[in-house]
């Protein structure tokens, strides 16, 4: 489609263009590293002077990579559950709550979403030793729970505040308990809401690093930091096609999380 250019003013046109160069900025470096896991060289050199599969093979038969894979899936399903569990009941008791400092707790819960990472994690791994929980699965799910749960609740509060309480309302006078108005009633409502809360809370979870890397010992590892420390050792391909993989995981959920909460909608 051409361009109008009388219309759309030279400004406009200069917008497009800072749009499309910030666009090739950030997606540049993620397809580079998509087409170096499919290198020939045992080294990663941009252009690969051949194409092969071999990495992927090698990923896929590697132990430690499907342990790392393994853990980080173990680790992201508990913290989703216990995220949306307690993002709900969070959810409801700040949105149907009226008590002081209400808003003042409500930034508390999402001050881990503004808060630097690094900080968190030194102040995580510092109580965690205290306790002996670094190193542990237990460990790693509650630091993890901290960074998701913010997302769960800024997700589940948004979906419930665009419900109608009145309809709620309703079918406590139809003869519904209160809880079965919210389960049979409230939830099917903010469905949007609760799975979109699963689904970040599940990314947050499977691509932590930061956190992660304070928290791992030499028999815990996800896949993240097992990623940060082969880089770390060796510059295999290996690593461009795990992180291929992450990348290619979380596009699908976020794809998914669009198309589901338009049918949701719709």
């Amino acid at each position: 489609m051409l361009l109008n250019f009388d219309r759309l003013g030279w400004w406009k046109l200069v917008l497009i263009g800072i749009t499309l160069l910030t666009t090739a900025f950030l997606l540049l470096p993620i397809l580079f590293i998509a087409v170096l896991s499919f290198g020939s060289s045992q080294w990663l050199i941009f252009p690969p002077p051949g194409w092969t599969l071999r990495w992927y093979q090698e990923l896929l038969e590697d132990p430690r990579w499907l342990d790392s894979a393994w853990t980080s899936f173990r680790i992201a399903i508990i913290v989703t559950v216990l995220s949306v569990l307690l993002g709900l009941v969070t959810s409801f008791g700040l949105n149907r709550g009226r008590f002081l400092f209400r808003e003042a707790l409500k930034a508390l819960f999402l001050t881990p979403m503004i808060l630097p990472v690094v900080v968190l994690a030194v102040a995580l791994y510092a109580f965690f030793l205290q306790i002996g929980l670094n190193g542990t699965l237990t460990g790693f799910v509650i630091s993890h729970l901290v960074l998701a749960l913010p997302f769960s609740i800024l997700s589940i509060t948004n979906a419930l505040e665009g419900f109608d309480k009145s309809i709620e309302d309703a079918a406590v006078l139809c003869g519904a308990s209160p809880f079965e108005a919210k389960i049979r009633v409230t939830l099917p409502a903010i469905s949007h809401g609760v799975f979109s809360a699963a689904i970040f809370s599940f990314l947050t979870s499977w691509d932590e690093v930061v956190v992660a890397i304070f928290m791992a010992s030499p028999t815990l590892q996800t896949l993240p930091v097992k990623v940060w420390s082969t880089l770390r050792q060796d510059l295999t391909p290996v690593v461009a096609a795990a992180s291929t993989l992450l990348i290619l995981l979380t596009v699908l959920l976020m794809v998914l999380v669009a198309i589901v909460r338009k049918g949701l909608k719709s």
